[in-house]
């Protein structure tokens, strides 16, 4: 297996900032911490549904490392259901509010509903992770009008009916391909390139196999021009490859796939174990060969 270097069409500078946030790549790879402020979450379990224990954690997280908070107030664990927008509001503003009073850390939005990306970003978040990737175009319209980063997801079907035997003929040729398409449309409503991060969705609507393909080829999109976002953290197939039931027992393994995305220039990992991973991307960042501009793809 010979590394050949190639040539990346980037629009990447080392500093991403938009009104009142900034992000810092310029050592590499940065971590976002998970806070979900829900009963069901299939990590947490409702750890921090109550609003002070999650204002705890989210700046526990800070202290620890993370250069975003990602907040989301409704599971999308596989088999989930949907939970509306009126109450993912009353379950997220608080905590976001709470966090941009404490922290200068930006904070993410988690979610797919326009009103409550609108309704986070009023309450001081600076940033919207949607996991639907514009199914609704006023998100699209919403970043543009604010000026804030966006994360496009990759998923087959819905958290309720995802993991129901998806399949794909190639799945990097067939995520990949989506996601540069849903970067073009979020350009078409004025969203700057270097505000689009592209999420190939790791478990949702994929087989282990399939995850295991895309992480194994994160570098390809990482050579398609846009910031890449990855999302590993305790998820179930490094349970099936660990042997560890528990997801709070996936750490070591999680370590391990956070690694690889730093190293091949992956832009950011989201993550529940904050100090832990903090210290696993501070090393690998190290270890990425300094090429401007160029990454190493393996051939």
């Amino acid at each position: 297996m010979q590394n050949k270097k190639v040539k990346i069409e980037s629009c990447r500078s080392n500093v991403v900032s938009w009104p009142g946030w900034r992000l810092d790549f310029s050592d590499g790879c940065l971590v976002m911490g998970v806070l979900n402020v829900t009963p069901d979450s299939f990590s947490d379990g409702g750890e921090f549904f109550d609003s002070d224990k999650a204002v705890e954690h989210g700046l526990k997280m800070a202290a620890d490392g993370a250069a975003i908070i990602d907040v989301g107030g409704e599971s999308t664990r596989p088999g989930s259901d949907p939970v509306s927008a009126d109450e993912q509001i009353r379950r997220v503003v608080p905590v976001i509010e709470a966090l941009c009073e404490k922290t200068d850390v930006p904070v993410s939005i988690d979610t797919y509903k326009f009103e409550v990306a609108r309704a986070a970003l009023e309450a001081g978040a600076g940033m919207i992770n949607d996991i639907t990737a514009l199914s609704d175009e006023r998100m699209g319209e919403l970043a543009a009008e604010r000026q804030v980063p966006i994360v496009l997801m990759h998923m087959q079907g819905t958290p309720a009916t995802m993991q129901i035997e998806p399949e794909y003929d190639d799945v990097v040729g067939e995520v990949l391909e989506f996601l540069l398409g849903r970067a073009k449309r979020a350009g078409k409503f004025g969203i700057s390139k270097d505000m689009i991060f592209i999420d190939p969705g790791i478990g949702f609507g994929k087989t282990s196999k399939h995850n295991l393909s895309l992480l194994r080829n994160i570098d390809k999109f990482v050579a398609a021009g846009y910031r890449v976002l990855v999302g590993t953290s305790r998820k179930r197939f490094i349970g099936k490859i660990t042997g560890k039931e528990k997801s709070a027992e996936r750490i070591f393994g999680t370590a391990a796939t956070v690694a690889l995305c730093a190293a091949a220039g992956v832009s950011v990992v989201r993550v529940h174990d904050v100090a832990e991973m903090v210290d696993v991307v501070k090393v690998a960042n190290k270890l990425i060969p300094d090429f401007p501009d160029e990454v190493v793809q393996r051939k």
